[in-house]
């Protein structure tokens, strides 16, 4: 049995079973859960288009070219954290508590940006800083990865603790202060690009584009949906599941460096705030589901689901609505993705 084998969707499950067993209630519920993701996908973009209206009739220049593009920078390091969160959702499977989650990822951001503004200010070149900042990302996916493989220890609660560990050291090497930084290539990322647009929005652009290109067309992708939807399947068709768990943990982690390193460019330096970009990352990457056709993570389902948030947030700081309202929001939008789609995996199993 090959992986390309394995199914993916819930209608296939039961691929296997003969026509004539099958009852008007299995294909009621398989047509009945149908119709709910269409009308949760189809809600998901209805409401995107709905706030980009409200906003736009409600709030100056929302729609402007120079406001578009601020919005796609600002998106850039959420856009690429989250990322780095859908590929781990991926591999380990969409149940946060057993499955997929990394919660040392905007902490990872915080002390990469802060090697990175070390080593600047210390007099090194922008490619040793850059090689510092991926390097400390990379480690940092490398503990999760044999927290998590090797150790046994739950996604949730292992990514919990390194978490503590990452933001108490880049409080040791910051002293809890903003590290200055400059450089040449800080001073391309921060700039703009054709068309008046920040640099960072073609970063996360590009960024996504491999990443999809990677992760939604190529067998490596095909066997990480594999492994995080049918593990057992998965090792029964010859795939070993711990190195591709492992695999996703590094390249969140290399996400986590690359966010780093755009943190400082947008910021001039280290962040003592990197915590706070949690929350948004992780809303991020679970509201992408619904813009997908089967609600599983996906890259694009990311990028849309980042723009969004942004754009919500956007327009709240245009009407001078309070900060609050929008962590408010975005604990609703965990709330009702993880509910709705929860919901729709129980049928799916009783179907």
């Amino acid at each position: 049995m090959s992986v390309e084998a394995v199914p993916f969707g819930g209608s296939q499950q039961g691929g296997s079973e003969p026509a004539q067993t099958r009852g008007f209630g299995a294909s009621s519920g398989t047509a009945g859960r149908r119709i709910a993701t269409l009308l949760l996908r189809g809600g998901s973009l209805a409401v995107f288009v709905a706030v980009l209206i409200v906003f736009s009739v409600t709030a100056p220049y929302f729609l402007s070219v120079g406001n578009i593009g601020n919005v796609l920078g600002q998106s850039a390091i959420a856009g690429v954290l989250a990322i780095g969160l859908t590929v781990v959702m991926i591999a380990g499977g969409g149940n946060v508590v057993t499955g997929g989650i990394d919660l040392s990822l905007a902490a990872n951001m915080g002390l990469s940006a802060a090697v990175y503004a070390a080593l600047s200010q210390a007099g090194f070149g922008d490619a040793v800083a850059v090689a510092g900042a991926l390097a400390m990302g990379l480690a940092i996916g490398i503990v999760n990865a044999l927290a998590i493989t090797l150790a046994g220890i739950v996604p949730l609660l292992a990514t919990l603790a390194v978490m503590n560990v990452v933001a108490g050291l880049e409080l040791v090497l910051t002293q809890n202060t903003v590290i200055p930084a400059t450089g040449d290539l800080l001073t391309l990322l921060s700039g703009s690009g054709p068309f008046d647009i920040p640099v960072l929005a073609y970063v996360l652009i590009g960024f996504t584009l491999v990443a999809a290109l990677v992760v939604q067309a190529t067998p490596l992708g095909l066997r990480l949906y594999a492994v995080g939807e049918f593990p057992e399947a998965a090792r029964a068709s010859g795939l070993s599941v711990k190195p591709f768990i492992a695999g996703a943990f590094l390249f969140s982690g290399f996400c986590g460096g690359i966010a780093g390193i755009l943190s400082v460019s947008y910021l001039s330096g280290s962040t003592t705030g990197a915590g706070d970009l949690l929350l948004p990352v992780v809303v991020t990457a679970l509201l992408g589901t619904v813009f997908s056709r089967r609600l599983v993570p996906t890259v694009i389902g990311t990028l849309l689901s980042a723009l969004f948030v942004s754009f919500l947030v956007n327009g709240f700081q245009l009407l001078n609505l309070s900060s609050t309202l929008v962590s408010g929001v975005q604990g609703l939008l965990i709330l009702f993705v993880v509910s709705a789609t929860t919901l729709l995996r129980k049928q799916e199993t009783s179907a």
